[in-house]
């Protein structure tokens, strides 16, 4: 593969680093981990980036900087707590690696944030780009920091047909970085190609015409843009489909379930769910008329009890309340929602909670969704 950066001069490169670097002085995003090189305030950034959008994350972001203004803050939180505020951001496992992470600093860094990428990379959930990121924006320390933000526009920099979604081509992106980053300013640098790959180096339609670095870009000069990044595909999602029960007592309380405390959605609140089948998903949804909302009338509560939740006390009410979909990075998420009415003692594991109490439990996104279509239709239909 030709390494065409291997080609750029001193003086080229140099030239390259003040031109751009002079653009992101003038257009950087006013970022709220941007406002100083705390080392906390930007991992907490970084960690909450990966798989989320800017805009997303800011207040995110402010919320947690409030409730855990410090390592200490962070190591020492109860993980409910902790999980509560990061309630709805997904990918809950970035969470609890956060504070893993934080006890490893109280514990082997004597409080104090590590200062090389070396221990930095030490820490829980800390890989590459986050290490680069980190150690270049609040040490500058000239180490790349590598996302698919970067790889889009150093690919098409310089025209590099390694595939994206193989592991083993981030040393190819790796060796380029290495070779034009600023040492003066890595982080500048960093965060430069960050906010270049998220404005303008798009995905589709770049904006070459108003690029920074359009007249170094081979792909421009060759007319190429659209070809980079080379990506194979990525395995869709696997389709599962689920029947939800929104189960209430005669005390108006509801019934939530918790999650195991390993895996997809790891010690997280829902309303009761039942894997089916794609096929039975389909007829539940073509048998249960969903046209009206009246409660337990004799045309609308279920003739025969349906067949989920099986040897549970439960009076079904003939109709769907609604349906939901979710998808995680390799899941995707079918849920139709059922309402009942709890006529005796449940046998399924978990406890009647108030709705009232709802914003003490830690409900993952497609409970949230969920607890909308039960809000906007069963307990509206109640008042």
């Amino acid at each position: 593969m030709s390494k065409r950066w291997e080609q750029w001069s001193d003086s080229e490169i140099n030239q390259f680093q003040e031109d751009f670097l002079t653009w992101y002085q003038q257009e950087k995003r006013n970022l709220p981990w941007r406002y100083n090189q705390d080392p906390y305030r930007i991992w907490i950034s970084e960690i909450m980036l990966q798989q989320t959008r800017v805009d997303t994350v800011i207040d995110y972001f402010y919320r947690f900087m409030d409730q855990f203004p410090t390592i200490q803050d962070l190591a020492n939180a109860p993980e409910d707590k902790l999980l509560k505020v990061w309630e709805g951001l997904g990918y809950y496992s970035r969470a609890r690696n956060l504070q893993a992470a934080a006890k490893q600093v109280m514990e082997e860094f004597n409080g104090k944030f590590p200062t090389t990428v070396e221990d930095i990379r030490t820490l829980k959930g800390v890989g590459p780009y986050t290490a680069g990121a980190i150690s270049s924006i609040a040490f500058e320390i000239p180490e790349p920091a590598i996302d698919g933000n970067v790889m889009r526009v150093v690919s098409r920099l310089f025209c590099i047909e390694a595939d994206i979604a193989k592991a083993s081509s981030r040393n190819t992106f790796d060796e380029a970085m290495r070779k034009i980053i600023s040492h003066d300013h890595p982080g500048d640098f960093n965060q430069a190609m960050m906010d270049l790959g998220s404005s303008i180096c798009t995905p589709t339609s770049p904006q070459c015409e108003i690029c920074p670095i359009q007249q170094y870009c081979q792909a421009y000069s060759e007319n190429r843009q659209t070809d980079f990044p080379v990506k194979s595909k990525k395995q869709k999602p696997k389709d599962v489909y689920y029947v939800a029960g929104i189960i209430e007592n005669n005390q108006q309380e509801i019934f939530l379930q918790q999650r195991p405390k390993t895996g997809l959605l790891a010690s997280m609140w829902l309303f009761p769910l039942e894997e089916i089948s794609a096929a039975r998903f389909k007829e539940l949804q073509e048998q249960y008329d969903a046209s009206h909302w009246d409660l337990f009338s004799s045309s609308l509560v279920a003739e025969d009890s349906p067949d989920f939740f099986s040897g549970q006390e439960v009076v079904w009410q003939k109709k769907i309340v609604g349906q939901v979909k979710h998808v995680f990075s390799h899941l995707r998420w079918h849920i139709l929602v059922f309402y009942g009415r709890n006529t005796s003692q449940l046998t399924l594991e978990g406890q009647w909670v108030n709705p009232k109490e709802f914003p003490n439990y830690v409900f993952p996104k497609p409970q949230q969704k969920m607890l909308e279509v039960f809000e906007n239709n069963v307990s509206d239909d109640k008042d």
